[in-house]
């Protein structure tokens, strides 16, 4: 068996190395079609990695691995450890569990340190992140994950900016046809293009897209039976082994360069605009500046000057009339209508105000 793998580990790497030739970024995939390696920032076993059976010592967690660092108060985050600052309920950014400061606002996004880390601390484990066409990056890889039987192919990178069309055939339905459908209704015809067959009967069509647009990973949102690899997700690569089976070219297609997506797809591919939100009237200058206050917060900062806003405005006795402005502006910026509406309400309570 132990043969058997280390064969599947080195014919994995061979094809993983000629994907790379062509300009496609890999990474090692396990049995179960998951990165091979672990993030180094969670302590969750992975059921597949040898190394994580479980322990004499600790017979619910598998030990870690040796590339992890040694855990003092509690795990690693970010490359920074855990300590009894956290025990009280509180991240180190001042900030409840749930989110709220201790002055009442709402955290915008997650804590410091528990923003996701792409690879910044130098560690492999990041999955799509990791991936590389470098040779020798990819070598140290699948060194580091000898149990690898598998490579993925990392969608939405240059120089093809990769799109994976995934017609599956677990959900009882005929997703091919669903294709077909589409196709017709909305006038466009799928190019002679790279085509990987799955070990369940399903294809991982590729295609290229533009790039300037960013297409988003979605399942059955297309269609049913269809999901879509974008950017962040990767696609089994041809040659993988894993526990259903190996994943092959199409005959006559394993040569051919990926075709450009259809424009009338790609428009299906991609999010619906977000709906631009008018700066609302507001009367009065003082009035007047603070919604714009608002409206200019980048990513990072709307909460916090949505409640300073707030904070002012019912310090001046102008709070109630500002409501709908301000949770306009906050919209405009992103915020959901709840966040924005807690966020005032937290303002109306810190300055002694019935919300």
């Amino acid at each position: 068996m132990a043969t058997t793998d280390r064969r599947a580990t080195t014919l994995a790497l061979a094809h993983a190395l000629s994907a790379a030739e062509r300009g496609l970024a890999v990474i090692p995939l396990s049995r179960t079609k998951l990165p091979a390696l672990r993030s180094p920032h969670h302590d969750a076993p992975r059921q597949d990695d040898p190394r994580d059976a479980p322990r004499h010592d600790d017979p619910h967690r598998g030990g870690p691995h040796p590339d992890t660092p040694h855990r003092r108060d509690g795990p690693v985050r970010d490359g920074r450890h855990q300590d009894a600052a956290d025990r009280d309920g509180r991240h180190h950014d001042g900030a409840d569990r749930d989110g709220r400061h201790r002055d009442g606002t709402i955290r915008d996004g997650p804590p410091p340190r528990e923003r996701p880390c792409h690879g910044e601390c130098g560690r492999f484990g990041h999955g799509v992140y990791d991936a590389s066409t470098d040779p020798v990056r990819i070598r140290e890889l699948f060194a580091a994950a000898p149990w690898a039987t598998g490579y993925g192919i990392a969608c939405g990178l240059p120089p093809y900016h990769l799109i994976g069309v995934d017609l599956d055939t677990k959900t009882g339905t005929d997703s091919s046809a669903a294709l077909r459908e589409l196709a017709l209704r909305h006038l466009f015809t799928i190019p002679e293009t790279v085509v990987v067959l799955t070990p369940s009967g399903g294809r991982h069509l590729w295609l290229t897209g533009p790039p300037d647009v960013v297409v988003p990973n979605s399942a059955g949102r297309l269609a049913p039976g269809i999901d879509i690899r974008g950017a962040g997700g990767y696609l089994v690569g041809p040659g993988s082994r894993t526990d259903h089976g190996v994943y092959t070219a199409a005959p006559g297609t394993a040569r051919l360069a990926p075709a450009a997506c259809p424009p009338s797809l790609l428009r299906l591919l991609l999010p619906p605009p977000r709906p631009h939100h008018p700066a609302p009237p507001v009367s009065g200058d003082h009035g007047r500046g603070l919604v714009h206050f608002v409206l200019t917060a980048h990513e990072g900062q709307r909460n916090t000057r949505l409640f300073w806003a707030a904070c002012r405005a019912y310090e001046n006795g102008i709070g109630p009339a500002l409501v709908a402005p301000l949770t306009e502006a906050a919209l405009h910026t992103g915020l959901s209508e709840r966040e924005a509406r807690a966020t005032i309400a937290s303002a109306a309570r810190m300055t002694g105000h019935r919300p």
